[in-house]
């Protein structure tokens, strides 16, 4: 879920042609819910395999990301969860009570056939188990994608990689690689360009964003320690925020009084008792130091194999995947052979 940091983030809105031969490191479970949350049918279920595996986070993974790399030359580094933090299984089980009630509404709607209602009721009942998992890696390897499993939380470990060099920036919709100190977030690398809100039931149109975290600091005249004070104050994955206070009253007030220890006592009693820990997460949080990188070739036999044999994709479908990472494998090597001459 992330910290709600929207309305206080300036944002440069670009096209994806701005972002064409960018290397990314992407938030990968993430990216999974979002496919898992819009990718099904009108009535929200979810797609699936001939056997009844859900496959609708495969379907975006393969066919998005695909089309990103051989349309805009992009290239990818997906980086994984870890086990949670002991302090975000509150945060967890909170969004499986949510999960649950959702479902419980999604059937109600479908009873009385308000497919409507019960799309907007699928959109949040999305849930990634640890097989799902397992296959979106196995689909990486047989399309030469690199992953990285972190220790602990992806936007730490891909914030990470931002700060090395690594990567050009983090691709996640959340805000917390900012807090863990990447100098660049994009959010939005869509090509369907609308997202589903389901509080309203309508969709938004969806441009790409460029979030530069010294421009955020510069703008808002913080430092990286007191915007995380100031997402402590609104509340994390790893506490909940203080009562009636949101992003622009927690701006104010770290800007007034400088940081958690100098805030008002009656606010400072409302604080988790524990929110210098809290601090030390998104400073330093744990990560994989030593990591590789490499971009391996298309395994057109396992590809078929797994999506069509296993999965049921259709073989035309699948064609359209092998025919984009041909060519990106060809632009590939006529550019080796270019440095050679």
């Amino acid at each position: 879920m992330g910290v709600l940091l929207t309305p206080i983030i300036p944002r440069k809105i670009l096209r994806l042609e701005h972002l064409k031969g960018k290397v990314f490191a992407v938030d990968a479970n993430n990216m999974l819910y979002q496919f898992l949350a819009l990718i099904r049918t009108p009535d929200g279920q979810p797609l699936r395999s001939p056997n009844g595996e859900i496959t609708s986070h495969l379907v975006g993974l393969a066919f998005r990301t695909t089309r990103l790399i051989a349309d805009y030359e992009m290239r990818f580094i997906f980086v994984f969860d870890g086990p949670p933090h002991p302090l975000k299984l509150q945060e967890i089980e909170k969004r499986r009570i949510q999960r649950r009630k959702a479902f419980q509404e999604w059937r109600k709607a479908i009873e009385r056939g308000d497919y409507e209602t019960a799309f907007s009721k699928a959109v949040v009942m999305s849930t990634l188990n640890r097989e799902m998992i397992k296959d979106a890696k196995h689909l990486l390897d047989l399309l030469g994608i690199p992953w990285i499993q972190a220790p602990s939380d992806a936007e730490a470990q891909a914030a990470f990689m931002a700060s090395r060099g690594d990567v050009w920036a983090v691709n996640s919709r959340d805000y917390d690689s900012l807090l863990y100190g990447t100098p660049k977030l994009v959010r939005y690398l869509t090509i369907s360009g609308t997202e589903f809100l389901p509080s309203k039931g309508l969709a938004r149109p969806l441009l790409p964003e460029l979030i530069e975290l010294n421009t955020v600091l510069s703008h808002l005249q913080l430092t990286r320690e007191q915007l995380i004070d100031v997402a402590i104050l609104i509340g994390t994955d790893f506490n909940p925020g203080v009562k009636n206070i949101g992003p622009k009253k927690a701006l104010k007030l770290i800007k007034i009084y400088g940081k958690l220890e100098k805030l008002p006592l009656n606010i400072q009693r409302q604080l988790p008792s524990n929110y210098e820990e809290i601090r030390e997460i998104f400073l330093n949080p744990p990560v994989l130091r030593k990591y590789k990188i490499v971009f391996r070739p298309l395994d057109e036999d396992g590809l078929i194999d797994f999506l069509c044999g296993k999965k049921g994709f259709s073989r035309r479908r699948v064609k359209t995947l092998l025919e984009r990472m041909k060519r990106v494998y060809l632009r590939s090597r006529s550019r080796i052979l270019d440095e050679w001459i």
